[in-house]
């Protein structure tokens, strides 16, 4: 017990530390994942904390199981309105994007002498973005982007790990086994992404059948039932073959796309799950690096991870999306310079170690800096490149406070929008008792500043202020015109 309670007593500590550093990271425009990343260095083994952790395999275990919850609470929290507007590109870029980007890698890669499959695999490592990085960033330099490329940034990120994974796991066989990679090998990747993305979006449609008629007697039960909807997500067609990590994603898109009892509950636990996986998973791959074999590592990981950042991410989206022709080039130099690099290459670098694969631990040290280089360039630009190319949203800030109705019931009758009032509003500096609402209707919540305000006849409304208005969903077109812009859209 007092071995357990140390191991404890720890990770209670590495995680306060990470989130306080973490703080203060975003704000100097660090991905706070690098400020995990380090803690787990500094608890090492050549670090102060002297914990000596060599376990790949574990590692990948758990970076898998903490990767599939990040990508279920993705597309759980993805609108169906922003993958309608932005499934086309974000398809293109996360399958051929992300073969193109590894193949550019490969042939940066080969410049410091690496065997063409190692240069390969080292690009299909490093060839997945992480949307958790990238909107951390963008959130720290206070912007927020444009529906199309945010969404872009998105789906491209939810879809493209699976890619990764498969290529990874299919060059790690072939250098292995010291064997061609065939177009039987390609076949199998598309088949897999195939069957994925299938029996995700069934076990999604089913899940948010049954969570509808589901009577647990607690309404806490409801976000245990959405977690064996992850964990079936990714384990049933990984046992046939399919990709586990594209079925959790369509699976949360799916079951996230309807109304279900208890949304807002079941979204923040499996926010703070997907928080919580990340974090421990930039811990535990902090712990297995080791810093006196990194610096050998150093000039040709820096080297390779500025092609990928300027020159490899950069080519591979613009042969991707020119020939759509849907987007305007500012859009697309955007797009093309904010690829974030997570904790997926990483954990990808540990599947090499773990099968014994030649050259497996330079790639992994590699792989550690061009994560940390990717981030850390493109994350110190991302604020000031979005607004000088104007993709950068003029939105309203976001809402103080959360109001919802949780119910185990599918309650019909309305729900709550929540609008913020510019100057410009019609209904600014006019009472609540001369506003014409429709009798169905009713405002149910007003924030000034930092005080809630109970809505009465004589109530001013004032610019700035956050309304809450309950309204049937027939009405909503009168309250939006009368209010603005919901916060939701």
């Amino acid at each position: 017990m007092l071995e357990l309670g140390s191991y404890v007593t720890v990770a209670g500590v590495l995680m306060i530390a990470s989130i306080l550093l973490g703080r203060t990271t975003n704000r100097i425009g660090i991905p706070a994942f690098l400020a995990f990343l380090a803690l787990g260095m500094i608890a090492g083994e050549e670090g102060i904390g002297r914990i000596g952790f060599e376990d790949y395999r574990l590692s990948f275990y758990l970076g898998t199981v903490g990767l599939f919850l990040i990508l279920f609470d993705g597309g759980l929290n993805t609108p169906i309105g922003r993958i309608r507007q932005a499934i086309l590109p974000a398809v293109v870029l996360a399958t051929i994007g992300v073969g193109l980007t590894a193949v550019f890698t490969a042939i940066g890669a080969r410049c410091f002498g690496f065997a063409w499959k190692q240069s390969l695999l080292l690009g299909a490592i490093l060839s997945s973005t992480d949307a958790a990085a990238v909107f951390l960033i963008i959130r720290s330099a206070g912007i927020q982007l444009k529906k199309r490329p945010a969404a872009i940034l998105e789906l491209e990120s939810g879809l493209n790990d699976p890619m990764a994974f498969l290529m990874t796991a299919t060059l790690t066989e072939s250098l292995v086994e010291h064997r061609a990679v065939t177009i039987h090998a390609a076949i199998s990747v598309v088949v897999s992404l195939i069957l994925g993305a299938a029996i995700g979006a069934t076990i999604g449609w089913l899940g948010r059948i049954t969570l509808r008629r589901l009577r647990p007697g607690a309404g806490g039960l409801y976000p245990v039932f959405t977690l064996a909807i992850a964990f079936l997500s990714f384990g049933v067609p990984s046992l046939i073959g399919g990709s586990g990590l594209l079925a959790a994603y369509t699976s949360g898109a799916v079951l996230g796309a309807g109304r279900i009892p208890y949304s807002g509950a079941i979204r923040r636990v499996h926010d703070s799950m997907a928080w919580l996986a990340q974090l421990s998973m930039f811990l535990l791959l902090g712990l297995l690096v080791t810093p006196s074999q990194l610096l050998r590592a150093a000039i040709p990981g820096v080297a390779i991870a500025l092609i990928l950042t300027l020159i490899c991410r950069p080519l591979a989206v613009l042969t991707c999306l020119l020939p759509l022709r849907r987007l305007p080039l500012r859009e697309l130099t955007y797009l093309a310079a904010v690829g974030l690099r997570g904790a997926v290459p990483i954990i990808l670098a540990t599947v090499p170690i773990t099968s014994k694969a030649p050259g497996a631990h330079e790639i992994f040290n590699i792989a550690f800096f061009g994560v940390m280089t990717n981030a850390l360039i493109p994350g110190a630009v991302v604020g000031k490149l979005g607004r000088w190319l104007g993709v950068v949203a003029d939105e309203p800030p976001a809402p103080p406070a959360v109001v919802e109705i949780s119910s185990a019931e599918m309650l019909e009758g309305g729900e709550i929008a929540v609008f913020h009032i510019e100057a410009s509003s019609a209904v600014a500096g006019a009472l609540v008792s001369e506003l014409p609402l429709p009798p169905t209707c009713t405002i149910v919540l007003l924030v000034r500043d930092r005080t809630i305000i109970a809505p009465r006849g004589e109530t001013n409304i004032a610019a700035g202020d956050h309304i809450y208005v309950l309204c049937p969903p027939g009405d909503r077109p009168l309250i939006d015109l009368m209010f603005g812009l919901r916060e939701s859209e």
